[in-house]
């Protein structure tokens, strides 16, 4: 009797480990192809990047994520404080859509990404949290961290 009790945790643990191991494989993060952080919501999917200036950088990637350039897509960005959010609206730059003023100032901002994919398409919308500290283990800005600290 005590070796199946035994036996019966012995075999928990071991889905426990193999089930801990698959989601933490899921969640793994990947970098886009300039550092920023890959919105998974939409498709194509995109890479979302706060350049030195503080401007939004929105790149759509194909699927083996190399950028592709624009059709239809339209992103609106709102961010900053509740009390006085900040709307960024984007325009073409080469192969991506970047925003036409800056992030509100601050270290970790409050964002709203609104991607159309066509004029008639619904909005996606993902909410972030945009930190601009940088990860002492990936050395990405905290908004795109890729070790899932």
């Amino acid at each position: 009797m005590k070796i199946q009790s035994f036996l019966a945790r012995v075999v928990a643990l071991a889905v426990s480990v193999v089930a801990i191991a698959t989601a933490d494989a899921a969640d793994k993060k990947t970098a886009g192809p300039n550092g920023g952080r890959i919105l998974t919501k939409i498709e194509p999917r995109a890479e979302f990047l706060v350049m030195k200036d503080r401007k939004v950088q929105i790149t759509f990637l194909d699927k083996s994520g190399k950028a592709i350039a624009p059709a239809d897509q339209s992103v609106t960005i709102t961010a900053g404080d509740r009390s006085a959010p900040q709307t960024l609206t984007f325009a073409r730059v080469g192969d991506s859509l970047v925003s036409s003023t800056p992030l509100p100032p601050g270290a970790d901002i409050p964002a709203v990404i609104q991607i159309k994919v066509s004029p008639s398409a619904k909005a996606v919308i993902e909410r972030v949290s945009v930190n601009m500290s940088k990860c002492g283990g990936c050395d990405y800005f905290e908004y795109a961290c890729t070790c899932g600290h």
